[in-house]
């Protein structure tokens, strides 16, 4: 199938991110969101990303501009409809994700490949809930998208080849690599990212280190580029409980019981840094200060 359109579902961080890479490689993009601020939002963080990147000389001005005329928006799901390639990206609850392919599956053309962004739940069972299991599979970008080069393929039980090798090609027309995963809870990535989180969230949970001296610890002790707290509220907490919690229901291993403390952080709305509050408080106008 030649992939000419593609319909995105959310306007987040990950939406938004998508629609920038699919349109810079020539892709018409229609973004979608039930929140019209959220649709305006990403539109200017796309502009803005677009910018940095002709400033840095990683693409020319009128690529640039080119970029952002492939790039429509609507809050009507319903207007996806006549995309060759539908993202889901919106948020990591299997509820919602069931909610919006029931409303935009009688709107699709029956060719049309259908897949989601998630991180770690069930492709099958996400297949098994729409008209085209065979063509629906896992097609999950890493954060921030414009900038990470990996993207997960997922195929569930009954994906079919040709679907595969479409979404195959549109990976390599991004210029971004494919890696093949199995459809097991959380894939690849983060089935070994998300319990080193957990992890070093049971590490400050039982004070054997402080925020600072954990992450600093990864950072010069590991070479990591990001301490895991810091990864963790820039990911979003919630993102982060919500795929321990899928470990655990799916894998049924102790071992990836979600540490209480992420669980009360949530709980309490402290989100990382979309909310301004996580492991560290960004409210401030200097550095981030750790909040434990």
């Amino acid at each position: 199938m030649d992939i000419t359109s593609i319909g995105i579902v959310g306007a987040g961080q990950m939406g938004n991110g998508i629609a920038h890479v699919c349109a810079l490689a020539g892709y018409d993009v229609t973004l979608t969101d039930v929140n019209a601020d959220a649709l305006e939002e990403a539109v200017k963080i796309i502009g803005t990303n677009l910018d940095r990147q002709v400033s840095r000389e990683k693409i020319a001005q009128n690529d640039r501009d080119a970029a952002m005329q492939r790039i429509r928006t609507t809050s009507t799901l319903i207007e996806l409809g006549p995309s060759d390639l539908i993202i889901e990206a919106a948020t990591e609850r299997e509820d919602v994700k069931h909610a919006i392919f029931a409303e935009l599956l009688p709107a699709l053309k029956p060719e049309t490949i259908l897949t989601s962004n998630t991180s770690s739940i069930s492709i099958t069972r996400l297949a098994s809930r729409t008209d085209r299991p065979e063509k629906f599979m896992g097609f999950h970008f890493m954060n921030p998208v414009p900038v990470m080069q990996l993207v997960e393929l997922i195929r569930g039980i009954a994906t079919d080849e040709p679907t595969y090798d479409a979404c195959r090609s549109v990976v390599d027309r991004l210029e971004k690599t494919a890696a093949t995963a199995e459809d097991f809870p959380a894939f690849i990535v983060n089935r070994i990212l998300m319990p080193m989180i957990n992890e070093a969230v049971y590490t400050l949970y039982e004070g054997v280190g402080t925020v600072t001296s954990i992450d600093t610890s990864l950072k010069l002790g590991a070479n990591h580029p990001m301490g895991p707290l810091e990864l963790a509220d820039f990911i979003g907490l919630d993102t982060c409980l919500a795929i321990m919690n899928v470990l655990h229901d799916g894998l049924a291993d102790t071992k990836y019981r979600p540490c209480p403390l992420l669980t009360k952080y949530v709980e309490a709305g402290w989100l990382g840094r979309k909310t301004q509050r996580g492991f560290y408080d960004y409210r401030g106008e200097g550095d981030p200060v750790p909040t434990r």
